[in-house]
């Protein structure tokens, strides 16, 4: 069974950092394409980041773009989302999804597209 666990959020002024991880088990970590997304209240959840089962490719939504480094360690089958210079607009709850699709060629930004999500972790900037 395939779980993502989410850890790291909480409660920071803005302009401060945090550093989520999402710890991966049950699938072939190596093998699948990671993704970061994030919903606010009253808002629809959106993308952040995706990394690709390499490791060499990222892609960020424009709002965190220069702001979000998304990484991931094999040893640890560990997705990371390190969010610098955070704003109160990135309050939200954030989620890892793994790609429904294994060993897929580019990046996918749709939701719908990842099958497997974690319970995600809450983050408040604060102004």
């Amino acid at each position: 069974q395939v779980q993502l666990v989410e850890s790291g959020g909480g409660l920071v002024q803005a302009g401060g950092s945090l550093r989520l991880s999402c710890a991966a088990s049950g699938r072939t970590f190596s093998s699948y394409n990671m993704g970061w997304f994030r919903q606010a209240p009253g808002k629809e959840r959106e993308f952040v980041a995706a990394i690709s089962w390499s490791g060499g490719s990222t892609y960020y939504a424009d709002s965190v773009k220069g702001r979000f480094t998304i990484s991931r360690d094999y040893a640890k089958n560990t997705v990371y989302l390190q969010m610098n210079s955070l704003k109160p607009e990135d309050t939200a709850v954030y989620y890892c999804a793994s790609d429904r699709q294994r060993l897929r060629r580019g990046l996918e930004i749709r939701s719908f597209e990842y099958d497997y999500w974690g319970q995600g972790t809450q983050v408040t900037v604060s102004s």
